[in-house]
């Protein structure tokens, strides 16, 4: 069975990062939920994926270059981007030395005043990577701005850091403090 694998990860990712019940789902308080019951639940969304099976998804999962999911114990979880409204409970983890913020101008000058907060999310996204901020920014604004968060620093200090994926970290709100700014 030939499976989009695109469109399996779009799906698997709305699932749990945004809508389970939507899907019929219940997402225990670490993200958990059984993938049996996420295949069952797919293959009535889409009958075209009535032949879906636990491999299709693990093969999502290994050949995706975002690491957006894990598998085991016969469960799946999204790993970040989760807008539910049960915060999810994370363990604190200590971060790299800093990490990147990718924003509009506009917001960045909110940010100058107020720190970084999740919005819509349970956590703010953080990156490794400086390339991967400024994508994420690109989806905001054409002219990204890139914040660096002093996020060992803030660790020390009492913010919570919870480790996403190999390149995207986690927190709670960041406040200004914690930030550097373009240009300063």
């Amino acid at each position: 069975m030939n499976i989009n694998l695109t469109d399996l990860s779009k799906t698997v990712s709305h699932a749990l990062r945004h809508e389970p019940d939507l899907y019929g789902l219940k997402i225990d308080k670490l993200g958990w939920v059984s993938v049996e019951l996420l295949i069952e639940s797919l293959k009535v969304l889409k009958p075209v994926w009535s032949g879906l099976t636990v491999d299709h998804i693990e093969k999502m999962i290994n050949l995706s270059k975002k690491k957006r999911h894990e598998l085991a114990d016969n469960k799946i979880r999204a790993l970040y981007g989760h807008s539910f409204s049960e915060k999810l409970i994370k363990n604190k983890t200590e971060p790299p030395e800093i990490l990147y913020h990718g924003t509009s101008p506009k917001s960045a000058r909110m940010i100058r005043s107020s720190g970084i907060k999740p919005c819509t999310r349970h956590f703010v996204h953080l990156s490794t990577e400086r390339d991967t901020a400024k994508k994420v920014g690109l989806r905001k604004s054409k002219h990204p701005v890139i914040l660096v968060v002093k996020a060992k620093q803030g660790y020390k200090e009492g913010l919570g850091f919870f480790k996403g994926s190999d390149d995207i970290w986690l927190s709670d709100e960041i406040p200004p403090e914690y930030i550097i700014f373009p240009n300063e």
